[in-house]
């Protein structure tokens, strides 16, 4: 009888030693994501805007484009983009770490998308339940404005590795 017992304990400690490996991760940015943003996604790194070959990082709320051969991370667009209509310029989401490193195959697999003139619905026009918070929310996304510090963020991925860091508006 003793072994049985002792069976069955050994038995429930070993049970219980075996580490849980279902895990179940929800990354959900519905909130931060701007009212010019396409439908349909709950989750958001990047935007590519083929019509200007431009990014926007979502969470630092931030865009990221070319400049002097430089990837510059501003609050706003440079002023040869301030008659962009974000809401009806075509986005395509990345959620990938520095889509930008990529940036001549994305010219080349989203380019057919440049002048898509708003065939895409954004989540300002949208009747779902889940982006209400968005529909009427001015984010200072537009062109030309800045955040409300005025303040680059410090806390993006690193820039091109191998180039210079002290370049203007570079500090990756």
């Amino acid at each position: 009888m003793k072994r049985m017992i002792f069976a069955v304990l050994l038995g429930v400690a070993s049970i219980n030693s075996i580490p849980a490996k279902a895990q179940v991760s929800l990354n959900i940015n519905i909130g931060q994501q701007p009212s010019w943003g396409p439908t349909g996604y709950d989750h958001v790194d990047y935007y590519y805007l083929p019509d200007i070959d431009a990014y926007y990082y979502v969470p630092g709320k931030q865009y990221v484009y070319l400049d002097n051969g430089a990837w510059v991370w501003k609050n706003s667009l440079p002023p040869r983009y301030a008659n962009y209509d974000l809401y009806r310029g075509y986005k395509v989401v990345m959620n990938t770490p520095k889509p930008y490193l990529s940036h001549n195959k994305h010219i080349a697999q989203y380019g057919k998308f440049k002048n898509n003139n708003g065939k895409q619905q954004v989540i300002r026009d949208s009747k779902e339940a889940k982006y209400a918070g968005n529909r009427n929310l001015q984010q200072n996304t537009r062109p030309g404005q800045s955040n409300k510090n005025g303040n680059q963020k410090n806390d993006r991925p690193e820039r091109n590795p191998g180039k210079d860091n002290n370049r203007r508006g570079g500090h990756r």
